[in-house]
């Protein structure tokens, strides 16, 4: 999205699409997990192995997260229940699963967003993590 004429960077683009996300914190996001919603770990497997897993967490690789979302996809995975679903994305430090919540919102699921400082904010405020 160019305003002006001019290319979007990254730092913008990341700050237009975090508007529209009601970004949770480490405790809300534990909260979510454990009343029906679905917390997504979106990290590639080099930092899940060295830093451990979100207890219940999905992992789906940030490459396949749309089509194993998306309630209406062929390859959706069978949390993905419908578009009313909660969902917390979860990177590394929060900013790539600002970009993947908003790429969901885009596929009508309204309730997704993300964990605002990402794992390293849920395993620093001694949520359980298993290794």
């Amino acid at each position: 999205m160019a305003v002006s004429g001019r290319p979007t960077g990254i730092d913008e683009l990341l700050e237009r699409v975090r508007l529209d996300l009601d970004r949770v914190t480490p405790p809300e996001a534990y909260e979510i997990g454990g009343s029906g919603g679905l917390l997504v770990d979106i990290r590639y497997a080099a930092l899940r192995e060295r830093d451990g897993l979100i207890p219940g967490a999905l992992v789906v690789e940030r490459n396949e997260l749309e089509w194993r979302l998306d309630p209406q996809g062929s390859h959706r995975a069978p949390e993905a229940t419908g578009h009313d679903l909660r969902i917390v994305v979860i990177c590394n430090e929060g900013y790539a699963s600002s970009l993947a919540a908003a790429s969901l919102r885009q596929l009508g699921l309204r309730y997704a967003t993300d964990l605002d400082g990402g794992f390293q904010a849920w395993r620093a405020a001694g949520l359980p993590v298993t290794v």
